[in-house]
Formats: structure tokens, C-alpha cells, sequence
């Protein structure tokens, strides 16, 4: 059955995947290249545009050692996530322990002795309706249960 078109649908997020998700050995990867191409679209979600290339994106931007245009631009002229990995293989040179070290370094993001970041993640809880989660205790367990994953 064909679901009939409704205008409700247009407002839909479209999500991006989970930074948990990987490529090319690389944590976080997959999500910035969809934000790319969902901005590329012109459908990235207002959400997301104000830190494109920055906070996350940032973060393995730096550890990359390139710049968010040159990336819009590699993501821009690849069809497939096929082609970025061939891009990153051949301009990204680190090694594995590097990129497990970055992923680590987001993956353990707790803002535990940070009060500005305890106090920006438990805003951002209370904002999505998820403050009574206790087992979310990082940003990126936050965007997972933002996007409704977990």
C-alpha cells in the first residue's frame, strides 16, 4: 500500500548516523559525511547547522588534519562513501592507534569535573524531555537518545 503524501512529513528530521558508527577505521566519519551531504541537499535540519564543521565535526576535522572545506568538497565530488574512504586513506595518514585514540577521546566526553559541560548536557537532557535518563552520561550517548537510537 502507497502511503498517501502529508504535509507533516516535510518537517521530518532526517538523522544523520550515530557517532558510534565507523568508516575506514574512523568513529564519527560516517555522521559528518552525512551531515555533509544532507546540507549539500539543502536538507540538514536547522539543528545541525550551526555547528557544521565545528564541535564534533571539529574534533575530527583536527584530528584528520584538514579543513571542513576541503572535506565538504571531497564529499561533494564522491558518490559513494566508497570514494571518501579511498579519499581518507590516501590524504588522512594516521594510524590505527591515532584513530582509536581520537574515537576515544569523543567517545569518553563526560563532562564529569566540567561544570559548564555537566551543566550544557543536562540542559540539553532536560530541552529533549530525556532528563530523568541517568544512563545517558556523555554527548554522545545524548545524540543517540536525541535521535531516538537508544
Amino acid at each position: 500500500m502507497v502511503e498517501a503524501f502529508h504535509p507533516s512529513r516535510m518537517s521530518e528530521i532526517i538523522y544523520p548516523r550515530s557517532p558510534r558508527e565507523t568508516m575506514d577505521g574512523w568513529s564519527y566519519l560516517p555522521r559528518y559525511v552525512d551531515k555533509i551531504r544532507l546540507h549539500l541537499a539543502g536538507k540538514l535540519h536547522s539543528d545541525y547547522t550551526e555547528n557544521l564543521g565545528r564541535a564534533f565535526d571539529g574534533f575530527w576535522l583536527k584530528a584528520a588534519g584538514v579543513t571542513h572545506e576541503q572535506f565538504v568538497a571531497v564529499v561533494k565530488n564522491s558518490l559513494t562513501d566508497g570514494e571518501v574512504c579511498d579519499w581518507v586513506r590516501t590524504n588522512v595518514k594516521r594510524t590505527a592507534p591515532e584513530e582509536a585514540a581520537h574515537w576515544q577521546d569523543v567517545l569518553s566526553r563526560r563532562p564529569a569535573g566540567d561544570e559548564a559541560a555537566c551543566a550544557w548536557l543536562k540542559a540539553r537532557k532536560e530541552s529533549s524531555g530525556i532528563a530523568h535518563r541517568d544512563e545517558i552520561k556523555t554527548f554522545v550517548d545524548y545524540i543517540d537518545a536525541d535521535e531516538k537510537r537508544i
